[in-house]
């Protein structure tokens, strides 16, 4: 079977697809003995086709939503120093896949697309953070680097960046492999 993955905006209609998309990833979570997104599905669905167009899917075969993200050009206020703010960045956030494609690495694909949409843009970084070390390391799997931790509230979040490059996914986009391309960029 052929697969082809396009990334696009999100419009008000995806919303029941990405929330039984994401309680897929919940449930995986939970079993896995993972903190769970479930307290926030309705709050990530309810966000597609928001005014702000910053909300995207990951859709395989022009019908099943395998993928969302968030990408904002400004993160945090906190985390990222005056110097780093300033800078032209793009902010990877909320990042959810299905399970059910896991060997597809589907999370890892996101990313670089977003790291091949900045460079696209001339924006120089692309910038995310997280709660989990666990995470913080599958973020380095995919070319991040810890910049630092920092708090906010009682949490300790960290702080991943990532120099925009291009990066030809065509070939990823069309077979849904990852084979291809040096992980370890």
């Amino acid at each position: 079977m052929s697969i082809v993955l396009v990334m696009r905006p999100t419009t008000s209609t995806d919303q029941d697809a990405v929330a039984a998309m994401i309680l897929a990833r919940c449930e995986w979570m939970e079993r896995n003995g993972l903190p769970s997104w479930r307290p926030s599905v309705d709050d990530l669905a309810g966000q597609c086709g928001n005014p702000f167009g910053d909300v995207w899917v990951m859709e395989m075969n022009g019908s099943r939503i395998v993928g969302r993200t968030t990408i904002q050009q400004e993160g945090p206020p906190w985390g990222w120093t005056d110097t780093e703010r300033a800078e032209p960045a793009l902010y990877l956030n909320t990042t959810v896949t299905d399970p059910a494609y896991r060997h597809m690495r589907l999370g890892t694909l996101i990313a670089w697309w977003a790291v091949d949409q900045a460079a696209g843009q001339g924006v120089q970084w692309v910038r995310r953070d997280c709660l989990w070390p666990q995470l913080a390391t599958y973020y380095a799997s995919q070319g991040f680097s810890l910049v630092r931790t920092a708090e906010n509230g009682k949490y300790t979040h960290h702080m991943l960046a990532r120099r925009a490059e291009p990066m030809d996914l065509a070939e990823q986009f069309r077979t849904g492999m990852l084979e291809p391309l040096d992980v370890g960029r």
